[in-house]
């Protein structure tokens, strides 16, 4: 019962659209209507600038982080990593928002960060380095996840490895069309680095 009870909080808490309520609060404008009709961090800052980017990126991750922790502290006997995959899927389809979320980047990174801040710490300076070097968001996230599922594998925690392999097949599928992009030569690189 109780993974039910914490299960339906976290995905509420992922379906909180940091994206939709930024744009329509701060700016007017419905950000699924413009860029990548995405609501996550990425289609912010390309539609709404740097500082609603990094606003919406860091809200995302702790919805992730809070549902984890929330469940720690009132259930110590709880699993935060399951407890964490239900707001990675209200990030996903979010009941706030139609069911049109983001793509789980940020809200699995703050999954992780809710346990495992030295993997969050890794995944951080992994997603920069892959997007200095090659200025695709989308490929520098998928990177980070298959780069965490290793880290995580060489640590010896089996849980955590099976959750961020879930969540990096969640970011991989969710970037599909990104993916073909890639391959196109048509995805847009990043400017700022």
């Amino acid at each position: 019962m109780e993974y039910i009870i914490f299960s339906i909080i976290a995905y509420l808490l992922g379906s909180i659209p940091s994206g939709l309520l930024v744009g329509k609060l701060g700016y007017g404008i419905d950000i699924r209507e413009h860029g990548s009709g995405n609501l996550g961090g990425t289609n912010t800052f390309r539609v709404l600038g740097k500082k609603a980017g990094l606003f919406v990126t860091i809200a995302d991750i702790l919805k992730g982080t809070l549902a984890t922790v929330l469940a720690v502290i009132f259930t110590p006997d709880i699993n935060p990593l399951i407890i964490g995959i239900a707001a990675v899927i209200g990030h996903m389809y979010p009941v706030f928002a139609g069911f049109r979320g983001g793509k789980a980047v940020a809200t699995s990174g703050g999954v992780i960060l809710g346990v495992n801040p030295l993997v969050f710490g890794i995944m951080i300076a992994t997603f920069f380095v892959m997007l200095y070097l090659t200025k695709y968001v989308s490929l520098s996230s998928m990177i980070t996840g298959v780069v965490s599922m290793a880290v995580s594998f060489f640590l010896g925690d089996m849980g955590l490895f099976i959750v961020i392999t879930l969540l990096t097949l969640f970011v991989i599928y969710r970037h599909r069309a990104n993916i073909k992009r890639i391959l196109n030569k048509t995805e847009p690189k990043i400017t700022w680095m």
